[in-house]
């Protein structure tokens, strides 16, 4: 067994926290408990607001994300906190397994970021269909309005989606797929 005393010191905590959000992105599980246990914050933010959570699962990080979840990382993140959640990343990048799992862990589908967006609006925005009626069967609101007056209707428009828009301004938003 080695002696404590002959160990190296430990890297800053802001080296220790650089790792965490390179393991986070990369799919580094077998560094994670390590750097949790050498007192990383699980709920440490990055300059943009994100977590390791965001981080992990924003990558596909599907295994990484499962992890932090169950060593207590909080699915939302900081309630007060505006940026986007892990749901809304997951949601416009098309990673329906990790949306699933988000959303089986908790996570808020009608939380709202800083513009008032919701992971709904990220869907539409990049037309993930699968997604989109995921959200909308776990109680997703697509009448939200964000900030600047957009709704899921009028954002799938925007971006030339016109069959998300008409899905939406219709209100038929609870059947059929979304392409």
């Amino acid at each position: 067994m080695t002696d404590v005393r002959e160990l190296p010191p430990l890297p800053p905590i802001e080296r220790l926290v650089e790792l965490m959000f390179d393991a986070a992105r990369m799919g580094r599980d077998e560094m994670i408990p390590a750097l949790l246990q050498a007192g990383v914050d699980i709920e440490v933010t990055d300059a943009r607001g994100y977590t390791p959570l965001v981080l992990a699962s924003y990558n596909a990080q599907e295994s990484t994300t499962r992890l932090l979840l169950d060593a207590g990382a909080r699915v939302d993140g900081d309630p007060a906190s505006t940026a986007n959640t892990a749901l809304m990343g997951v949601c416009f990048k098309g990673y329906t397994p990790i949306a699933r799992m988000l959303i089986a862990a908790g996570a808020d589908v009608n939380r709202r970021n800083g513009v008032g967006q919701t992971a709904l609006m990220m869907a539409a925005l990049f037309n993930q269909g699968a997604i989109i009626d995921l959200l909308i069967e776990q109680g997703a609101d697509p009448a939200v309005v964000d900030a600047a007056g957009n709704s899921v209707a009028s954002l799938a428009m925007s971006q030339g989606n016109a069959a998300l828009a008409a899905r939406f301004a219709e209100g038929s938003h609870a059947s059929g797929s979304a392409g």
